[in-house]
């Protein structure tokens, strides 16, 4: 039997996030790793020791120096001025040889997006950014069902999602920890919304005096769209929603993991006023699937049903395969960044997007 070919592989960065999400994927992925790099050596080493790589650092340059790297996983954080360190560090390692995985969010300007973009033309290397809600099993499917003929393209989607919007007085990005955690948050609703529907065209946006509010959106492709911002619901609700509606069908996923697919059809016989049961015929009845929780399998895993082990394993095949990914790639990202950007800007006028 031929030895699967795996990439080889370092990671910057060694923190709490990493440890359970980003590391334990490398079991489900083939990839090799070579060797970690962080700024304090003690966890470094101590993460090389328990992920089985061959090497540490505590300087990124000197590890790109010194090892024969395919890529690089990087899951850092943010600088003093709240700007995240994916930028320079992704294009070090393009420099270098090296495609580049960073987690979200990707940067803290659409500039900054661009400016990446140059360095994967110019280097032939490419980056793919951890937007680990496109790649959710449910969100996966649901993309697939709006794309069959008999969902009729997508109309609308509403999305639900429990974030914050800063005032006016909070939207210095440099000054406000509330705009680094909207500049934080707002990539997993809107790269939902990227995947499922593509690029936006315009928004519009209200906000509530507790920080909720609602963006309507209207996209490239003449659909439109709701995004719920629910600050102030209840810490015991189900945490987001997405619903997408085609041409007498729908899909909604709850929770991130319950998805139902509401199929063409209508209830009971006989028309308005007239119809004695309720129950349709069964090839028009919705279909509904959520995970089991009694088995040990892989589909009921955290770092399956959050996207994270899709997500390194799309980048490790896409290496592989030497081939540009779709998901997360840099123009999804820029589309994310220039809806955030967008924020900024005063509520209660309509922002273009994409011309």
């Amino acid at each position: 039997m031929a030895e699967e070919r795996k990439i080889r592989a370092g990671f910057i960065g060694c923190g709490g996030h990493a440890f359970r999400n980003v590391y334990p994927t490398f079991k489900f992925a083939p990839v090799d790793l070579i060797a970690t790099c962080d700024l304090d050596e003690s966890r470094a080493e101590e993460f090389a020791r328990q992920f089985g790589a061959h090497r540490h650092y505590t300087n990124h340059l000197e590890m790109l120096e010194k090892e024969e790297l395919d890529a690089v996983f990087i899951v850092t954080g943010y600088d003093e001025q709240n700007h995240p360190l994916y930028p320079p560090l992704a294009i070090d390692c393009m420099r270098a040889g090296c495609h580049a995985w960073i987690e979200k969010p990707p940067a803290s300007s659409a500039a900054e997006i661009e400016e990446m973009m140059a360095v994967e033309k110019e280097t032939g290397k490419f980056v793919l950014v951890g937007v680990k809600k496109a790649f959710f099993p449910a969100i996966q499917r649901m993309k697939e069902i709006t794309e069959r003929p008999e969902f009729g393209g997508v109309t609308s989607i509403n999305v639900k999602y429990p974030q914050y919007i800063p005032n006016e007085n909070e939207k210095v990005l440099e000054e406000s920890v509330r705009m680094r955690g909207f500049l934080d948050h707002l990539v997993h609703p809107t790269s939902i919304i990227d995947y499922v529907m593509g690029p936006v065209r315009h928004i519009y946006y209200e906000r509530s005096p507790n920080g909720g509010g609602v963006m309507s959106m209207k996209f490239m492709n003449d659909a439109t769209g709701v995004l719920h911002f629910t600050a102030g619901r209840s810490g015991t609700s189900p945490l987001e929603r997405v619903e997408v509606v085609g041409n007498g069908a729908n899909a909604i996923v709850d929770n991130g993991v319950k998805l139902t697919y509401y199929r063409k059809g209508g209830r009971g016989e006989g028309g308005y006023g007239r119809a004695t049961n309720f129950m349709g015929s069964d090839d028009e009845a919705p279909i509904y699937w959520e995970p089991e929780w009694s088995l040990g399998q892989l589909y009921n895993k955290q770092i399956f049903l959050l996207g994270y082990a899709f997500e390194v394993i799309e980048f490790a095949e896409c290496v592989l395969e030497d081939r540009y990914p779709i998901r997360g790639c840099l123009a999804s990202a820029l589309e994310l960044m220039k809806l955030y950007e967008a924020f900024q800007k005063p509520p209660g006028e309509v922002i273009v997007i994409n011309e």
